[in-house]
């Protein structure tokens, strides 16, 4: 096993659902357990928090063992180097944000210097907040407390539960963007549980596809959801990516913005105030054309090199795309479109995007 990385195994049963996981996974960076209710997403993150045990497990987080049954090996959970995030906040209500965070550095027996919490706070962009009681703060701000609470515990390893599933779209937009700086950021490993595809999309390095407690699945966010779009809540609407773009000039008189990418000019329709921002959209959205088009209203046309070609499914096929600067695409057109266009791998294509279908997350 890679240093740091981690080893995960569990099997156990209740009436029902059983779970049945092997895994290794890397010891940095996001990995996203995801896919519907019910198939085993939260129960696995049980097992690696010690919260659920398995009569036939084993973890190990780099040097670390914290469960090996046929040894007899059961660290539990208050002795396990984790930090943990959940659906709800959870923050003392009788503490301020600097109570909060204080509670997490007591924990781990550390100063605020050793513990990095004038970085964490500026990270978070929850600096301001630390006289502020928890009943005055916005869903998003909470969770982003919550965050720093947990890696204040200075943990080896973070849990984070569906932490924007109880936010609006709004708070939701807020919170993303400091997921990604954590994932950027932060040298230790994040284990992100998610049914959401657009958030796996955005800040996930991989992907585990669970269905019935078993994982069908793995690899990067854009390769294995659209064969998962069945497991996706949208089904083939679910299936979304994520382009970081730059500003160059906002057009006030018709409302919109032009976007600098390797790929090519990227038109939205919305007049966006930061340099950067990440452009959204379906991959129902996407269309394909072997040649440049002209004379057409679409003004996002990207160039690219078709890489993977998933047509398992009756009627749609999956496209991935290499983009012009390296990041991927993928586009969901008919199986119809696809024979009579003659796509194949290799090829290279036009990806057309509709103003109006693209939205935007800034940065």
């Amino acid at each position: 096993m890679a240093n740091g990385a981690i080893a995960a195994r569990f099997r156990l049963a209740y009436p029902g659902f059983a779970l049945d996981i092997d895994l290794e996974l890397p010891g940095r960076g996001v990995t996203a357990l995801f896919g519907p209710s019910g198939s085993g997403k939260t129960t696995a993150l049980r097992c690696i928090a010690g919260l659920a045990r398995a009569p036939d497990g084993l973890l190990k987080i780099g040097g670390d063992v914290w469960q090996d049954e046929a040894r007899g090996v059961f660290v539990p959970t208050h002795r396990r180097a984790l930090g943990m995030v959940f659906q709800d906040a959870s923050l003392f209500s009788h503490l301020t944000v600097k109570g909060n965070l204080d509670y997490g550095m007591t924990r781990a027996r550390v100063t605020a210097a050793e513990a990095g919490r004038e970085a964490l706070c500026e990270m978070l962009d929850i600096a301001a907040l630390a006289e502020r009681w928890p009943d005055t703060l916005s869903g998003g701000e909470r969770q982003r407390v919550a965050i720093a609470r947990a890696l204040l515990t200075r943990p080896q390893l973070l849990l984070m539960d569906e932490p924007l599933a109880s936010l609006d779209v709004a708070r939701r937009l807020d919170v993303l963007p400091y997921l990604e700086r954590l994932r950027d950021e932060l040298d230790i490993p994040i284990i992100y549980v998610s049914h959401a595809p657009e958030e796996v999309t955005r800040i996930a390095d991989e992907a585990v596809v669970l269905d019935r407690g078993r994982v069908v699945a793995r690899g990067a966010p854009l390769d294995v959801l659209p064969s998962a779009s069945r497991l996706i809540e949208g089904g083939r609407f679910g299936v979304v990516n994520a382009l970081k773009a730059r500003v160059l000039a906002v057009d006030d008189a018709y409302g919109v913005t032009r976007l600098a990418h390797p790929a090519g000019e990227i038109l939205i329709a919305a007049r966006l105030t930061q340099r950067e921002a990440r452009v959204v959209m379906r991959a129902t959205d996407v269309a394909l054309a072997m040649s440049e088009p002209r004379d057409t209203s679409v003004r996002t046309i990207l160039r690219g090199r078709i890489e993977k070609i998933d047509a398992t499914d009756s009627a749609l096929a999956f496209v991935t795309l290499t983009l012009v600067g390296g990041d991927r695409l993928v586009s969901a057109i008919t199986r119809l479109a696809l024979d009579e266009l003659r796509l194949t791998v290799g090829a290279d294509v036009f990806a057309l995007v509709k103003s109006v279908a693209l939205d935007e997350r800034g940065l």
